[in-house]
């Protein structure tokens, strides 16, 4: 796999695990200055947020995964040089 793509699907996930934790501080530590609707949109946006990065870095992990296959299959079918 290349580097780029590892590179990338790591950050996914830290920018994943970053936002459950500003969403979690948000969660606990929020009602205490800000108002309660803002306390709701701003949790819904964090781990909206994380829901993506998660998505994101599972469906790049699949889509490589599908291409070294089909390079692998393609390889596999082609006959050798004389």
């Amino acid at each position: 796999m290349n580097e780029k793509i590892k590179t990338r699907i790591i950050l996914f996930y830290i920018g994943g695990i970053f936002n459950a934790l500003l969403g979690l501080y948000v969660v606990f530590e929020g009602p205490s200055f800000l108002p309660p609707d803002q306390v709701k949109m701003l949790t819904l946006v964090f781990l909206g947020f994380t829901v993506v990065n998660f998505y994101m870095a599972g469906y790049l992990k699949k889509k490589v995964k599908e291409a070294i296959a089909a390079a692998q299959s393609k390889n596999d079918g082609a006959t050798p040089a004389a």
